[in-house]
């Protein structure tokens, strides 16, 4: 008889069956720390200046938007634009994972975002650029016992407000 995705730990659906996607409490811990250990290292990369550190935390074909919405591919690419990007306006740069969520969508994949925060940059005028912060998300798969990140999208980030009511006001 076919158990519900209810009586699994973790279970889902799928295709009316059960399919099992946690995993040990040890290897959670362990992949959790590993995916810490890559964004930490993405941060020290960064902060380093090294676009080829930067690069070595993403899958060959790994796609990755950055914050202006340009779009890079592969992992030359990255690091490439990263490299490129370090000769002037990110030189002086300092950049901090404020915080980081994991989320395992299976054994092998996951998902973070990170809210971070940067100083230290310039605009591209030259002009001493403000204090920023940002969400990004990853995705992360494990490739041969190494977690590397296949998709990466960043975006800054403002202090949420309430959305307007369409209310017209009179004066």
């Amino acid at each position: 008889m076919l158990k519900r995705p209810q009586d699994i730990a973790g279970g889902r659906k799928h295709k009316g069956r059960s399919v099992v996607t946690a995993f040990s409490a040890q290897k959670s811990q362990d992949e959790t720390a590993a995916i810490r250990n890559v964004e930490t290292g993405l941060q020290e990369a960064w902060n380093h200046h090294d676009a080829k550190a930067f690069a070595s935390f993403f899958t060959e074909d790994a796609d990755c938007v950055n914050v202006v919405g340009w779009w890079w591919k592969g992992r030359p690419q990255i690091e490439s634009k990263v490299a490129d990007s370090h000769v002037f306006m990110f030189r002086d740069s300092t950049y901090s994972n404020d915080e980081v969520h994991i989320r395992f969508l299976t054994a092998q994949t996951a998902v973070v975002h990170v809210r971070w925060s940067m100083a230290g940059h310039r605009n591209p005028d030259g002009s001493p650029g403000q204090p920023r912060k940002g969400i990004q998300t990853h995705i992360l798969q494990e490739q041969e016992g190494k977690w590397l990140i296949a998709v990466f999208n960043n975006t800054d980030s403002v202090p949420e407000v309430s959305f307007p009511t369409g209310a017209l006001q009179n004066d």
